[in-house]
């Protein structure tokens, strides 16, 4: 039986659709841990559930967000936003493009907002660590290169960096320099290195012939320090399983000495979210475990990573999107991702269209800007 290939706008596709539905499935179980998923749930998520307390809008600590009920949260409102950047530059984005293009959409165009049931500014609803990049270039105005040093460091620059991958399918290395560039504006340390990892794995998940494996191998290659390190300890242990119910603690119990938040998430340590080159987050090596755990396969990799608690909607978010762009669209289940577009009332289509276009343009600027290069430098290396 032959396959046809996937074509560049079902890799995109399915990356953008398979991010927003990790994210809606893990926002309702975010924080917590697996047995008390269990507990609340009476056994393992298996698809779009509730809210984790039915008086959502009073209740702690989550509130006043609606989450569950198939509602996207910040990590798919950051990426869509992201994506909004590109579609206006249309070319690679740098720090100064989070200056000029990301800050003032996040702080003067009203859109719905899921959680809150509301059309409200993006940055009524984004977490401290994103609006630190309002403040920071804004308010502060610091070099848009330096902003992120002194913001904690989570996975905040990391969960949406998918679409820089994406600009840069097939070409890891480039999707890694470019994402690191970008969130200079947002974080540093190991959070900023994540986030180049995580756009590098994307772009690998992109090329022709792409597994879990060979994602985890060029994210390898590239990642830096504890981030490196986490990365390999916990993959290490996922080849092991392939089932997430069995992986859950192993995978836990590999990260926990990179993962400077501590055993509960709830209460982090006092040396949580600092800059450090020994840690990484938690969440970009828990993505790609069990990506290996489910053999690329989207279902098993995204509730492995739902089902895992903690920071689990960004985790689901992360696995989403390397899962969506290795198997396209048609790997993201069709009812999921219905219900996800129609109860957070978004077009998941529509941003991944114009991302992909925006891919093509971008290639074929880089194409002018090589053959020029190679123009150049031959007339310079000739003999004269």
């Amino acid at each position: 039986m032959t396959h046809t290939p996937l074509t560049l706008d079902d890799r995109v596709t399915g990356s953008l659709i398979g991010a927003a539905v990790g994210d809606a499935l893990g926002g309702p179980v975010e924080g917590w841990s697996p047995e008390r998923i269990v507990e609340r749930h009476g056994g393992r998520v298996h698809g779009i559930v509730g809210p984790w307390y039915e008086d959502w809008r009073t209740a702690r600590p989550i509130a006043p967000y609606h989450k569950g009920d198939g509602h996207v949260t910040d990590d798919t409102l950051m990426t869509h936003a992201l994506v909004r950047v590109y579609a206006t530059v249309r070319d690679h984005l740098d720090a100064y493009s989070v200056a000029e293009h990301l800050v003032p959409d996040l702080m003067s165009t009203p859109r719905w907002i899921p959680e809150l049931e509301a059309e409200a500014l993006p940055l009524q609803r984004i977490f401290l660590a994103e609006k630190w990049i309002v403040t920071r270039l804004h308010y502060a105005h610091a070099d848009p290169r330096e902003a992120g040093a002194g913001n904690v460091v989570n996975c905040g620059a990391a969960m949406y960096m998918a679409p820089v991958g994406l600009v840069n399918a097939g070409n890891p290395a480039a999707a890694y320099a470019e994402a690191l560039d970008v969130t200079g504006a947002h974080q540093s340390s190991y959070g900023r290195e994540a986030a180049g990892v995580f756009a590098a794995a994307v772009a690998a998940a992109c090329t022709p012939g792409a597994t879990a494996a060979s994602v985890v191998e060029t994210a390898l290659a590239l990642a830096k320090d504890g981030t490196r390190s986490a990365i390999a300890a916990v993959c290490e242990v996922a080849v092991r399983y392939r089932d997430f119910e069995s992986a859950l603690a192993p995978l836990r119990a590999a990260v926990a000495p990179y993962d400077s938040v501590g055993p509960d998430y709830r209460a982090p340590s006092l040396g949580a979210r600092r800059p450090s080159r020994l840690h990484s987050i938690e969440e970009l090596p828990i993505a790609l475990g069990m990506l290996l755990v489910g053999d690329g396969a989207y279902e098993t990799s995204v509730l492995g990573a739902v089902n895992y608690g903690r920071d689990c909607d960004s985790i689901a978010t992360m696995a989403g999107a390397v899962a969506g762009a290795l198997g396209g669209e048609a790997a993201v289940p069709a009812g999921w991702a219905k219900q996800v577009a129609e109860a957070s009332r978004l077009d998941l289509h529509a941003p991944a269209a114009e991302l992909a276009a925006v891919a093509r343009e971008v290639f074929d600027r880089d194409r002018g800007r090589r053959r020029a290069h190679e123009s150049a430098f031959a007339a310079m290396a000739s003999p004269r």
